[in-house]
Protein backbone atom coordinates (compact mmCIF):
# COMPACT_ATOMS: atom_id res chain seq x y z
CA UNK A 1 0.00 0.00 0.00
CA UNK A 2 1.04 3.15 -1.04
CA UNK A 3 0.78 6.41 0.88
CA UNK A 4 2.13 8.63 3.10
CA UNK A 5 5.05 11.20 2.25
CA UNK A 6 8.56 9.15 1.68
CA UNK A 7 10.88 12.67 2.73
CA UNK A 8 13.74 9.80 1.27
CA UNK A 9 12.92 8.94 -1.69
CA UNK A 10 11.74 12.14 -2.77
CA UNK A 11 15.02 13.67 -1.85
CA UNK A 12 17.32 10.53 -3.53
CA UNK A 13 14.88 11.04 -6.55
CA UNK A 14 15.83 15.06 -6.61
CA UNK A 15 18.02 16.68 -9.27
CA UNK A 16 21.56 16.81 -8.48
CA UNK A 17 21.57 21.27 -7.98
CA UNK A 18 18.66 20.84 -5.49
CA UNK A 19 20.35 17.94 -3.78
CA UNK A 20 22.84 20.36 -3.51
CA UNK A 21 20.96 22.65 -1.96
CA UNK A 22 19.46 20.16 0.64
CA UNK A 23 23.17 19.23 1.35
CA UNK A 24 24.34 22.66 1.91
CA UNK A 25 21.01 23.02 3.81
CA UNK A 26 21.98 19.96 6.31
CA UNK A 27 25.35 21.45 6.92
CA UNK A 28 23.93 25.06 7.97
CA UNK A 29 21.84 23.05 10.23
CA UNK A 30 24.34 20.81 11.89
CA UNK A 31 26.58 23.57 12.36
CA UNK A 32 24.26 25.58 13.92
CA UNK A 33 23.50 23.51 16.75
CA UNK A 34 27.02 22.95 17.37
CA UNK A 35 27.24 26.49 18.27
CA UNK A 36 23.87 26.40 19.62
CA UNK A 37 24.98 23.86 22.02
CA UNK A 38 28.35 25.11 22.96
CA UNK A 39 27.53 28.67 23.38
CA UNK A 40 24.65 27.90 26.07
CA UNK A 41 27.18 26.10 27.97
CA UNK A 42 29.70 28.89 27.23
CA UNK A 43 27.35 31.78 28.26
CA UNK A 44 25.75 29.95 31.62
CA UNK A 45 29.58 29.36 32.40
CA UNK A 46 30.25 33.00 31.85
CA UNK A 47 27.47 34.50 33.80
CA UNK A 48 27.91 31.77 36.85
CA UNK A 49 31.27 32.68 36.90
CA UNK A 50 30.60 36.37 36.74
CA UNK A 51 28.19 36.01 39.76
CA UNK A 52 30.38 33.75 41.87
CA UNK A 53 33.60 35.89 41.87
CA UNK A 54 31.22 38.92 42.57
CA UNK A 55 30.62 37.15 45.87
CA UNK A 56 34.07 36.82 46.33
CA UNK A 57 35.50 40.31 45.39
CA UNK A 58 32.55 41.77 48.11
CA UNK A 59 32.93 39.00 50.86
CA UNK A 60 35.33 41.84 52.01
CA UNK A 61 38.95 39.33 51.15
CA UNK A 62 42.11 40.88 50.47
CA UNK A 63 42.10 42.27 47.06
CA UNK A 64 46.42 41.33 47.37
CA UNK A 65 45.03 37.40 48.63
CA UNK A 66 42.60 37.93 45.73
CA UNK A 67 44.69 38.52 43.19
CA UNK A 68 47.31 36.03 44.14
CA UNK A 69 44.51 33.30 43.92
CA UNK A 70 43.29 34.55 40.73
CA UNK A 71 46.65 34.63 39.05
CA UNK A 72 48.02 30.98 40.35
CA UNK A 73 44.70 30.29 38.68
CA UNK A 74 45.84 30.63 35.42
CA UNK A 75 43.74 29.23 32.08
CA UNK A 76 41.31 28.35 34.11
CA UNK A 77 40.35 32.10 35.23
CA UNK A 78 36.71 33.67 33.62
CA UNK A 79 36.21 36.78 31.96
CA UNK A 80 35.23 38.20 35.17
CA UNK A 81 38.12 37.32 37.07
CA UNK A 82 40.68 37.72 33.89
CA UNK A 83 39.24 41.78 34.26
CA UNK A 84 39.86 42.33 37.72
CA UNK A 85 43.63 40.47 37.52
CA UNK A 86 44.21 42.75 34.11
CA UNK A 87 42.87 45.75 36.26
CA UNK A 88 44.48 45.32 39.55
CA UNK A 89 48.05 44.08 37.91
CA UNK A 90 48.36 47.75 36.01
CA UNK A 91 47.50 49.12 39.31
CA UNK A 92 50.34 47.80 41.07
CA UNK A 93 52.60 48.05 38.48
CA UNK A 94 51.76 52.08 38.60
CA UNK A 95 52.05 51.94 41.77
CA UNK A 96 55.67 50.29 41.85
CA UNK A 97 56.49 53.04 39.24
CA UNK A 98 55.42 55.16 42.26
CA UNK A 99 52.92 57.10 39.94
CA UNK A 100 52.27 60.04 42.04
CA UNK A 101 49.16 61.44 39.96
CA UNK A 102 46.12 59.35 41.42
CA UNK A 103 44.21 59.84 38.31
CA UNK A 104 46.91 58.46 35.51
CA UNK A 105 47.00 55.68 38.19
CA UNK A 106 43.22 54.77 37.88
CA UNK A 107 42.98 55.17 34.06
CA UNK A 108 46.03 52.94 33.32
CA UNK A 109 44.31 50.06 35.58
CA UNK A 110 40.42 51.21 33.60
CA UNK A 111 41.95 51.05 30.39
CA UNK A 112 43.87 46.99 31.42
CA UNK A 113 40.01 46.44 32.53
CA UNK A 114 38.34 47.74 29.46
CA UNK A 115 40.79 45.66 27.41
CA UNK A 116 40.80 42.98 28.91
CA UNK A 117 37.01 43.01 28.88
CA UNK A 118 36.80 43.44 25.16
CA UNK A 119 38.62 40.25 24.69
CA UNK A 120 35.94 38.21 26.98
CA UNK A 121 33.07 39.61 25.14
CA UNK A 122 34.97 39.03 21.84
CA UNK A 123 35.02 35.34 23.08
CA UNK A 124 31.27 35.51 23.97
CA UNK A 125 30.60 36.75 20.73
CA UNK A 126 32.54 34.60 18.33
CA UNK A 127 30.47 32.49 16.19
CA UNK A 128 27.49 34.57 16.77
CA UNK A 129 27.72 36.23 13.53
CA UNK A 130 27.46 32.49 11.68
CA UNK A 131 24.53 31.77 13.55
CA UNK A 132 22.83 35.56 12.10
CA UNK A 133 23.83 34.26 8.61
CA UNK A 134 22.27 31.42 8.21
CA UNK A 135 19.29 32.50 9.70
CA UNK A 136 19.24 35.26 6.89
CA UNK A 137 20.38 33.36 3.80
CA UNK A 138 19.08 29.55 4.80
CA UNK A 139 15.18 31.03 3.27
CA UNK A 140 17.06 31.76 -0.24
CA UNK A 141 18.77 29.10 -0.40
CA UNK A 142 16.21 26.90 -0.19
CA UNK A 143 14.25 29.32 -2.49
CA UNK A 144 16.82 28.82 -5.20
CA UNK A 145 16.06 24.65 -4.89
CA UNK A 146 11.95 25.35 -5.05
CA UNK A 147 12.39 28.03 -8.06
CA UNK A 148 14.85 25.24 -9.51
CA UNK A 149 12.19 21.92 -8.77
CA UNK A 150 9.50 24.84 -10.37
CA UNK A 151 11.38 25.18 -13.26
CA UNK A 152 11.63 21.20 -13.47
CA UNK A 153 8.08 20.95 -12.73
CA UNK A 154 6.93 23.23 -15.85
CA UNK A 155 9.79 21.70 -18.14
CA UNK A 156 7.90 18.66 -17.32
CA UNK A 157 4.98 19.80 -18.44
CA UNK A 158 5.92 21.28 -21.59
CA UNK A 159 7.80 17.75 -22.69
CA UNK A 160 4.65 15.74 -22.23
CA UNK A 161 1.95 15.38 -24.23
CA UNK A 162 -0.81 13.68 -21.65
CA UNK A 163 0.29 15.90 -18.44
CA UNK A 164 -0.46 14.06 -15.16
CA UNK A 165 0.04 14.97 -11.68
CA UNK A 166 2.43 12.18 -11.71
CA UNK A 167 4.43 14.24 -14.13
CA UNK A 168 5.15 17.37 -11.78
CA UNK A 169 4.69 15.84 -8.73
CA UNK A 170 8.09 14.88 -8.03
CA UNK A 171 9.48 18.01 -8.84
CA UNK A 172 6.95 19.68 -6.86
CA UNK A 173 7.77 17.82 -3.77
CA UNK A 174 11.59 18.47 -3.93
CA UNK A 175 10.53 22.08 -4.36
CA UNK A 176 8.46 22.22 -1.31
CA UNK A 177 10.90 20.41 0.88
CA UNK A 178 14.04 22.48 0.03
CA UNK A 179 11.45 25.75 1.28
CA UNK A 180 11.09 23.41 4.13
CA UNK A 181 14.44 22.48 4.71
CA UNK A 182 15.58 26.46 4.37
CA UNK A 183 13.35 27.21 7.27
CA UNK A 184 14.42 24.41 9.31
CA UNK A 185 17.95 25.43 9.13
CA UNK A 186 17.08 29.28 9.61
CA UNK A 187 14.33 29.12 12.08
CA UNK A 188 16.71 28.11 14.71
CA UNK A 189 19.50 29.76 14.27
CA UNK A 190 17.66 33.05 14.14
CA UNK A 191 15.96 32.63 17.48
CA UNK A 192 19.37 31.43 19.18
CA UNK A 193 21.08 34.46 17.67
CA UNK A 194 18.69 36.66 18.81
CA UNK A 195 18.77 34.97 22.86
CA UNK A 196 22.33 34.85 22.66
CA UNK A 197 23.30 38.58 21.77
CA UNK A 198 20.72 39.75 24.41
CA UNK A 199 22.71 37.30 26.88
CA UNK A 200 26.26 38.70 26.25
CA UNK A 201 24.89 41.71 26.21
CA UNK A 202 23.93 41.43 29.76
CA UNK A 203 26.90 39.84 30.73
CA UNK A 204 28.80 42.81 29.06
CA UNK A 205 26.55 44.80 31.06
CA UNK A 206 27.46 42.41 34.59
CA UNK A 207 31.49 43.20 33.67
CA UNK A 208 31.43 47.11 32.95
CA UNK A 209 29.59 47.93 36.10
CA UNK A 210 32.25 45.42 38.05
CA UNK A 211 34.96 47.95 36.38
CA UNK A 212 33.41 50.85 37.24
CA UNK A 213 32.79 49.70 41.17
CA UNK A 214 36.60 48.18 40.98
CA UNK A 215 37.47 51.74 39.63
CA UNK A 216 36.05 53.10 43.05
CA UNK A 217 37.33 50.69 45.23
CA UNK A 218 40.91 51.15 43.76
CA UNK A 219 40.27 54.84 44.31
CA UNK A 220 39.81 54.55 47.75
CA UNK A 221 42.41 52.24 48.33
CA UNK A 222 44.90 55.17 46.82
CA UNK A 223 43.38 57.54 48.86
CA UNK A 224 44.12 55.34 51.83
CA UNK A 225 47.26 54.97 50.92
CA UNK A 226 48.36 58.40 50.43
CA UNK A 227 47.15 59.49 53.87
CA UNK A 228 49.09 56.93 55.17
Amino acid sequence: MNGGLNVFEIVAGASWPVKFVMLALILFSFLSWVIIIRKYSQLKAAMENAESFEERFWSGADLAQLFREVSNNGNDNGGMENIFESGFREFVRQRQRRVSDMRTVIEGSERAMRVAGTKEIGLLERNLEFLANVGSISPYVGLFGTVWGIMGAFQGLGEMKDVTIAVVAPHISEALIATAMGLFAAIPAVWAYNRYANKVERVASHYEVFQEEFSSVLQRQLQVDDTN
